[in-house]
């Protein structure tokens, strides 16, 4: 997993940085911050075995927890409830089929990746409470390996695609609803 995640060239999205106002560059931005947190579970399990629920391993799992808690939450309406349905809304003729292809493996993958982290997450409840805990190198690989392969084809298929389809007014439209998902006052 690349921790140093380059944010991927979309077109109407070339401001240096992520934020709001370029959507798409936003989510690839979030796909970064995913794969960091996924690097933390992957260390937090032989330094669980070895130093048990200590101090660093209690922050690491409350960091952990509130990432995929809120952020991670955010990332994924930010798909399912704007960019889908302006894909979908967008897409014509052999597009349409790709996308719609395409947005119902990513829901399905969203699905699987939830159960995932509510396995990962009820044993870092724990570590965070202090009390004696490991977490299952085969579980929290699973998990990782799964957000891999998703932002892979997210990176790959999907924000090219949305960058491709939609006008900046649709894509403008996205962001704003990404600043209202987090309270964030629209910019006038």
């Amino acid at each position: 997993m690349n921790t140093a995640h380059p944010m991927i060239d979309l077109p109407g999205q070339g401001m240096p940085a992520a934020g709001f106002e370029v959507p798409l560059e936003m989510l690839s931005a979030c796909h970064g911050r995913v794969e960091r947190q996924c690097q933390t579970l992957r260390r937090l399990v032989p330094h669980l075995a070895t130093h048990g629920s200590d101090a660093d391993a209690r922050k690491a799992a409350a960091n952990v927890m509130r990432y995929f808690d809120t952020s991670a939450q955010d990332h994924h309406a930010d798909e399912e409830v704007d960019l889908f349905p302006a894909l979908l809304q967008a897409a014509a003729g052999d597009d349409a089929e790709r996308v719609s292809a395409l947005v119902a493996l990513l829901l399905a993958e969203h699905r699987d990746l939830a159960t995932h982290w509510q396995r990962v997450r009820a044993k870092l409840v724990r570590v965070a409470a202090g009390e004696p805990e490991t977490l299952d190198a085969g579980e929290v690989e699973s998990m990782v390996t799964r957000y891999e392969q998703h932002i892979a084809r997210e990176e790959a298929e999907l924000l090219p695609m949305a960058g491709r389809l939609l006008d900046l007014s649709t894509l403008d439209d996205i962001g704003r609803a990404m600043r209202r998902r987090r309270g964030l006052a629209d910019a006038a």
